[in-house]
């Protein structure tokens, strides 16, 4: 057993191949490799290790992905043509605030968790938002919010020392123990290389509409809030 290494091994893991003896070892070692004990489909195996189960197992796997790959299809061609019309409707009203809002294709999770949505009566956008707080590994997602709130007034719940929620502010302490000047919000710019990432700041002081303009719009906005002396790596457009 390659985790107590005192009884003689029983199983394997079909995921890491960890040999163990009993069901409290699998248990161990897969909370100690984080392994789900799912074998990976997509493993590399060498031509001579290549047995009929694994040839077996390359079929299976591609007519799964072929079945996804099907049933994608057949969502998007069902998709009602009110989805759609809906869709064309929140870019032009986008367009028209000067935001370049882009739609992904069905099947995405950001499409598929967007809540975002226009109220003709009251002529504005309730977004579906993002923050992210990368200094205490926290992510919160906010529905519905009117584009006419500051961008201090949405961060009030989470980082005011006062206002916020007692859990929430336990979780984000380091957020609300630094002074307000140090609290940076930042939106990644899009359609940008993969080794050129860049972000713009945004102004807490002003609407989420306004912070929005003239900015590419993958599905929703995500907004990530950092503290100035701690954002490596983040680098600023303009610095």
């Amino acid at each position: 057993c390659e985790t107590c290494s005192e009884e003689e091994a029983k199983y394997r893991c079909p995921r890491c191949m960890k040999y163990s003896c009993s069901l409290l070892c699998v248990k161990k070692h897969k909370l100690a490799l984080s392994c789900n004990g799912v074998r990976d489909k997509t493993a590399f195996v060498s031509v001579n290790e290549f047995t009929d189960l694994n040839l077996l197992s390359d079929y299976r796997f591609l007519e799964d992905v072929g079945r996804t790959a099907d049933a994608a299809a057949r969502h998007f061609t069902m998709q009602s043509s009110t989805a759609r019309r809906f869709m064309s409707f929140l870019r032009n009203k986008a367009e028209k605030c000067s935001i370049d809002l882009r739609i992904l294709p069905v099947g995405f999770t950001k499409r598929r968790e967007n809540s975002t949505m226009f109220n003709r009566t009251e002529d504005k956008f309730y977004w579906h938002l993002k923050l992210v707080f990368p200094h205490s590994h926290a992510e919160y997602i906010l529905k519905r919010v009117p584009d006419d709130r500051t961008l201090a007034d949405i961060l009030k719940p989470y980082i005011d020392p006062v206002e916020s929620d007692p859990v929430v502010c336990q979780r984000l302490k380091i957020y609300t123990a630094a002074p307000q000047s140090d609290v940076q919000i930042l939106m990644k710019i899009e359609n940008r290389r993969k080794n050129s990432v860049r972000y713009n700041e945004l102004d807490a002081s002003r609407s989420l509409l306004d912070n929005l303009k003239g900015k590419v719009v993958i599905e929703y906005p995500t907004l990530f809030v950092v503290l100035r002396t701690l954002k490596h790596g983040m680098v600023v457009l303009g610095q």
